[in-house]
């Protein structure tokens, strides 16, 4: 009885610990994205102002973060970019995770030839190494952030297609939805009012931690080149514009290099917190 009770208060506790988690992890992503939502408001300077007698300058009281070779502060840049890559990570989360969760949904819900067809496609997706596919198809697309959201979209959407139509398969012989079937439910009302809010928990995690992942490659197709065009803040066209001047003068490429890895880093934070929030178990399976 009293290993009960302690097994009891040991889970209350760690519960207890992961909500603190849950609630601070939260709010610095919330700071993080209202930063990015008033950036103009917070940048000391113009972002876009250049003055070629102050290029360089290292970081001191008068730029935080200095200064590029064209004598834009770095630290406005910076606040600028996050407005970039930030709602640029979360909007392609966004469309890849409803566009693949629905595919998945009537996949797995239908089946048949169309379900093989389609899960062929996602394969053949899976199968190219992701960020070459998207660099030759935002190649294609002749660069841009939004042609580099596209790029990303058309290979990223079948990993949510995947887990939406296993889930769906799992939950669509549930006697509930046989209950449904027998009361003249339509197919498009199990879909959207019993079979998605079932299945759309492990579609959020999963969502959640692929916004760093996500804001990573978008970062990384811009640092090549084949993202946000000058002069546009984004922090991996940014770093691609420093990368010259590395040694001679690094805070040109470390400025928005630390930025992506504090983005990053949070959203990844938040996005495990969540997944031990909703799953208490999964935690304790993997120790």
């Amino acid at each position: 009885m009293s290993s009960g009770k302690v097994t009891v208060r040991g889970q209350r506790r760690k519960k207890n610990h992961t909500k603190a988690r849950l609630i601070l992890f939260g709010a610095l992503v919330l700071l993080l994205i209202l930063a990015a939502i008033f950036a103009e408001t917070l940048c000391p300077y113009d972002p876009n102002q250049q003055d070629l007698s102050a290029a360089l300058q290292p970081p001191g009281a008068g730029h935080l973060f200095g200064t590029d070779r064209y004598g834009r502060d770095m630290l406005s840049r910076v606040i600028v970019g996050a407005r970039v890559s930030i709602f640029s990570a979360l909007i392609l989360v966004a469309v890849i995770a409803a566009a693949g969760t629905l595919i998945g949904m009537i996949c797995g819900y239908i089946q048949g030839a169309a379900d093989s067809i389609i899960m062929r496609i996602a394969d053949i997706c899976l199968a190219f190494p992701g960020l070459v596919f998207a660099l030759a198809i935002a190649a294609v697309l002749n660069g841009g952030v939004g042609n580099a959201v596209i790029a990303l979209a058309v290979i990223s959407w079948p990993k949510y297609a995947r887990i939406a139509r296993g889930q769906t398969l799992a939950v669509k012989s549930s006697e509930y939805i046989a209950a449904a079937r027998l009361a003249g439910s339509t197919p498009l009302k199990i879909l959207f009012c019993h079979i998605l809010p079932n299945i759309i928990g492990p579609v959020l995690v999963t969502a959640m931690l692929d916004i760093g992942t996500m804001m990573m490659e978008i970062a990384a197709l811009s640092f090549l080149g084949l993202g946000a065009k000058p002069p546009t803040a984004e922090w991996g066209s940014m770093m691609s514009e420093g990368r010259s001047m590395l040694q001679t003068y690094p805070w040109t490429v470390l400025t928005p290099g630390i930025a992506i890895f504090i983005s990053v880093v949070l959203f990844n934070l938040l996005g495990d917190t969540i997944r031990d929030y909703a799953d208490p178990g999964n935690g304790s399976r993997q120790g």
